[in-house]
C-alpha cells in the first residue's frame, strides 16, 4: 500500500509539472484535482477488493490420507512413551495435559488450585505427576520413562471424563 501512496502522489507531482507547459495555468488545478482522484479511487479500490483465499493445498482432503497421518503420529506418540523422560516431558506432557483441559474444562491459567484438585482426583496422585504440566524434570532426563501402561492408563481415565 504504501508503494501505491508513493506512485500515486509521483503520478500528482508528474501531472503538475507536465500541466507547468500549458499557457492556459488554470489547468494546473484541474489536472492536479484530477490525478488526485484518480489517486484515491486507486486507493479506495486497493482497500476495498476482495483478496481471495488462499486454496491450503498441503492438507489432504482425502479422508485415507488423514487417518494415515493421525495413525503415524499417535504411533510417534506412543512410542515415547518407552523413551526417556526428557522425551516425554516434551512430547507426551503437553499433549496430555491439553487434553485433560479440553475434557474438565477447567483451565490451569485462570483457577490453579481447582485444575491441580480435579486432576487429583482423576488420575490420583500416583498418575498425575505424569500429566502435570508443572511437574518437567530437571534432572534425571535421561531415565526411561513410565512406559505404555501408565500412558494407557492416563488414556483411560481421560476416556472416562
Amino acid at each position: 500500500m504504501t508503494r501505491l501512496l508513493a506512485a500515486g502522489l509521483l503520478l500528482v507531482a508528474i501531472v503538475e509539472v507536465a500541466v507547468l507547459g500549458v499557457p492556459d495555468r488554470s489547468v494546473i488545478a484541474w489536472a492536479g484535482g484530477a490525478a488526485a482522484a484518480v489517486v484515491l479511487l486507486g486507493l479506495r479500490w486497493y482497500v476495498v477488493r476482495e483478496v481471495p483465499d488462499p486454496v491450503d493445498e498441503s492438507t489432504s482432503r482425502d479422508p485415507a490420507a488423514t487417518l494415515r497421518r493421525w495413525l503415524a503420529r499417535t504411533d510417534t506418540l506412543v512410542s515415547r512413551a518407552d523413551s526417556t523422560r526428557a522425551d516425554w516431558d516434551k512430547h507426551l506432557r503437553p499433549v496430555l495435559a491439553r487434553q485433560f483441559e479440553l475434557a474438565t474444562g477447567q483451565r490451569r491459567s485462570k483457577d490453579a488450585t481447582s485444575f491441580h484438585a480435579t486432576a487429583r482426583m482423576v488420575f490420583g496422585d500416583e498418575l498425575w505427576i505424569w500429566v502435570d504440566p508443572d511437574a518437567v524434570a530437571t534432572e534425571g532426563r535421561d531415565a526411561p520413562g513410565p512406559g505404555r501402561e501408565v500412558l494407557d492408563e492416563l488414556l483411560r481415565r481421560l476416556e472416562r471424563i
